[in-house]
Formats: C-alpha cells, structure tokens, sequence
C-alpha cells in the first residue's frame, strides 16, 4: 500500500514520542512491504514561533492531502498570548479535517495495573472505548466577559449528536455490543436532546443495548466498576473529563493513544497526555501512547487491521517483559521503549517468515 502520513511533531514531548512513533511506522512498511512517505510540518507553539500562527496554511493543506495525520502533542507555558496560544492550532486542524469522533481506548495490562490506585480485582477483564463528540459544546459556543460575569454557551444540533452517536453504535457492534452514553439530562437541556437522539438512533441498533448515565454517576462507575462498561459516548467537555479518569485505570496518561476520526478515513492520531514541558528533551517520555496511535493510524485510516494488531502485540510484549518508563515506575528512557518495540516487530516478523 501507497500512503502519505503528514507528522505534527508540535512542542514539549511531541517531537520525542512522534519520532517513536515513526521508528515503529518504518518497521512495518519494511515488514509488510509498504511505501509510506512522512512529510512534517509544524503547528502549535512551534509554528507560532516560526510564522506568528498555530497553524500554518502549509500545514494545513498538507493534512488536507494526506491519507493521515499524526500529532505529538502542542502547548506549554511559553506561549501565553490568547490570540494565539497552541491549542487552537489542534482546534483550528480538527475543524479543517472535519473530524467530530475521538476514540479512546482503555486497556488495562496486567503489570501496569498495580500502578492504578484502583483495586486490582475492579481492573480485571476492563476493555473500554471511549467515543468524544468533538465538534460542539461549550469549547465551541459564544462566549462572553465583563469585569462581574462571565458565559460559555453549550450548543448542539441533532446532527452533530446524531453522526457520534452513529459512529459508537457501529463501533459497538464490532466489539461487545454494548452503548453507554453519558448526559446531564436531569439539568441541561442539550444533555435532554442528547439522550432523546440516542433514544432513537438505539432504534436502528436492535443488535446493541444501550443504556443511560448521568456523568456524575458515571464518573463514580468508572472507578468501581469499570469492566461493566464496553463503548461509552458522550459530548465534547464531559468526554474530556472522564477520558483522563479513565487513565487512572491505565496507570498513566502515558499509555493511552487516541484517534479522530469523520467521515471518510482520513483520521487525526495523537496520544492522550500534554506536552509535558517539564520532561521535554530529558529523553524519559513514555512513547507508548504516541506508538499505539500510530496503531490506531494504520487500522482506522489505511485499513490495515493485522498491521495495527503486531505493533498492538509488540507492546504487550513490551509491557510484559522489559523495564518501564519513570511514570510507571521504571528507569527506562523513550528510546529503550521504542527499540524494545522495533526489536520485537523484527522478531516477530522472523518468527512468521520462517
């Protein structure tokens, strides 16, 4: 296969944990005899300090060609202005890409759920996949402030809920076949449309059960019972909540990769945590997440299913066998991890030739 994969190193750890990244997107091409070209472009506070923008048009059209795009990660505290701070950049590219779906996968491994402050028995058999609207809410809706008030309207339409919706109801149906959306729906009048739109897209889904949580609740479920729970979906703001709660069922941010995704296959891929300005260039950044999104990459965007399942394996493997990052606990450094991955996709694909 042919593809074009844009990087968006972007600032702290990005640059780091993408390099990773695109060791293990090597390894495959070679492995299973794919021609991926990798052409980088800037966005966040790297790109403001090269072009006065977060995101060029350069990169914009870049990602507007490609077949995907993978994101290290953008902000930090050098960039304070608020007409043009770094995180607008990722807004500004979501929007260009029309993506209105980021997926969050949850697993727990074994080893690393000792580092969970959850009770290890409550973290057995967990198998989640978070599904975020990212188009609408209150990161989107007017604002206004004077010098005694402040306002940040929550807006959604019919379509906006229904298109996520759709997407976690057919995610579903490939997993465990099981919906949880998440709504406010005793308060807020867009968690009632919410909850009235899942009620009928449900419809359409006889084969998937659905079923309805307040997110107050929800947050309390996750924690102590978290292996009940198979697709969960919900609106922009309540998903960025909850899913870095999920990461405490992981054992670090660190581990969790995700993808944004619309319409057609070109996706968005960046793992979960910041930039983390505080480790950037001390080599001690866990890459798992940024690798397990180019995972998602390969699977979502290019359709190569059993590509993403060996780099899945590969740290699994990692995981079960070789010494950890600091975050979780370990004195292993960002390009340990990466070569212990590479190594073992090299093994494995001797072990399969043979």
């Amino acid at each position: 296969m042919k593809a074009t994969i844009v990087l968006l190193p972007g600032d702290g750890i990005g640059p780091e944990v993408t390099a990773s990244a695109l060791a293990v997107l090597r390894i495959i091409a070679e492995t299973f005899a794919h021609d991926f070209m990798f052409v980088e472009h800037l966005i966040g506070g790297a790109a403001i300090d090269a072009t006065g923008l977060p995101l060029p048009e350069t990169t914009r059209a870049a990602c507007l060609s490609a077949d995907a795009v993978l994101l290290g990660a953008v902000g930090g505290p050098r960039w304070s202005d608020p007409n043009a701070r770094p995180e607008q950049g990722l807004l500004q590219l979501r929007a260009a890409l029309g993506v209105f779906a980021n997926l969050r996968p949850v697993h727990v491994h074994p080893r690393t759920a000792a580092l969970s402050p959850v009770k290890a028995d409550r973290l057995v058999g967990v198998d989640l996949l978070f599904v975020r609207e990212l188009t609408g809410g209150s990161y989107f809706g007017r604002r206004s402030r004077d010098a005694d008030s402040a306002s940040d309207e929550c807006r959604y339409t019919v379509v906006e809920i229904e298109r996520v919706l759709r997407r976690a109801f057919e995610l579903a149906r490939a997993r465990r076949g099981r919906v949880t959306s998440i709504d406010k729906a005793n308060v807020l009048e867009t968690s009632r449309l919410w909850r009235e739109t899942a009620i009928r897209v449900a419809a359409d889904y006889p084969d998937v059960t659905l079923e309805h949580q307040l997110v107050d609740s929800m947050a309390m479920l996750m924690l102590s019972q978290p292996a009940r729970y198979d697709v969960l979906v919900t609106e922009n703001l309540f998903g960025d909540i909850l899913t870095d709660e999920a990461a405490v069922l992981a054992g670090s941010l660190g581990l969790l990769p995700s993808a944004s995704l619309g319409e057609g296959r070109r996706g968005l891929y960046e793992p979960i945590h910041g930039s983390a300005p505080d480790i950037a260039g001390k080599g001690s950044a866990n890459p798992i997440g940024s690798i397990l999104s180019a995972a998602l990459l390969l699977r979502h965007s290019l359709g190569l299913a059993n590509e993403a399942a060996a780099i899945e394996r590969a740290v699994h493997t990692v995981l079960d066998t070789r010494e950890l990052t600091r975050d979780l606990g370990g004195n292993a450094n960002t390009h340990d991890i990466t070569d212990a991955i590479v190594a073992t996709l090299t093994r494995h694909a001797a072990a399969r030739a043979a």
